[in-house]
């Protein structure tokens, strides 16, 4: 569905104060992007723009001809900086909860828990969960349903560095397949990306 990710001239103001402007990029299939920038320059709110939770303030982000709600919709995964999970459920109901949102089966949901190494894990509560375990749970959910577009927020923190170089190859597995990643980060990519800076 997403052949592409365009954005022309884009512009972001958040609570009165302008972020960037005229921020032109493509992401074609089978690259990966690293988003740098100092803090508070906007990388987040760029993310969030590029799935539909942030208004522009002027410019276009496009998805290569694709209807912008349907690319939205079923073509990309946003996972932010916060895990975005609830404390009381279980791993496995959050990761069900995740996988059927986004169109996932119960069989790739278990793949994925298989792969992050997750299933010991499914019956505790996501409180009891350390701040690297929840990570990869969060992360489960772009392995659980196929979608094109990654768009990650800071996704190796606070992974340890055996699972920021796991993590490194799936990425580069999915961007093997023609997937697409937009990583904002501070740390380099574990594998080959072109950097879109944000300026201060």
């Amino acid at each position: 569905m997403i052949t592409a990710l365009e954005l022309r001239d884009v512009a972001v103001r958040r609570g009165g104060r302008l972020l960037f402007e005229g921020l032109r990029a493509t992401l074609s299939p089978g690259e990966a992007r690293a988003l740098t920038g100092a803090n508070g320059s906007g990388k987040t709110s760029l993310l969030r723009a590029v799935a539909g939770l942030v208004r522009l303030d002027a410019g276009e982000i496009s998805f290569g001809g694709a209807e912008p709600s349907e690319a939205r919709g079923a073509g990309l995964h946003l996972v932010g900086h916060q895990d975005g999970l609830k404390p009381a459920r279980t791993a496995a109901e959050e990761l069900a909860f995740w996988s059927h949102w986004t169109g996932g089966t119960p069989e790739s949901a278990a793949a994925a828990a298989e792969a992050l190494e997750l299933t010991p894990l499914l019956e505790l509560e996501v409180r009891r969960l350390s701040a690297g375990q929840r990570r990869r749970l969060a992360l489960s959910r772009v392995l659980a349903s196929p979608r094109t577009l990654w768009l990650l927020d800071e996704p190796l923190s606070p992974l340890d560095a055996r699972w920021r170089q796991r993590f490194g190859e799936m990425m580069a597995a999915h961007v093997a397949r023609g997937g697409m990643i937009l990583a904002a980060v501070h740390d380099p990519l574990p594998l080959p990306a072109r950097t879109l800076e944000i300026a201060a």
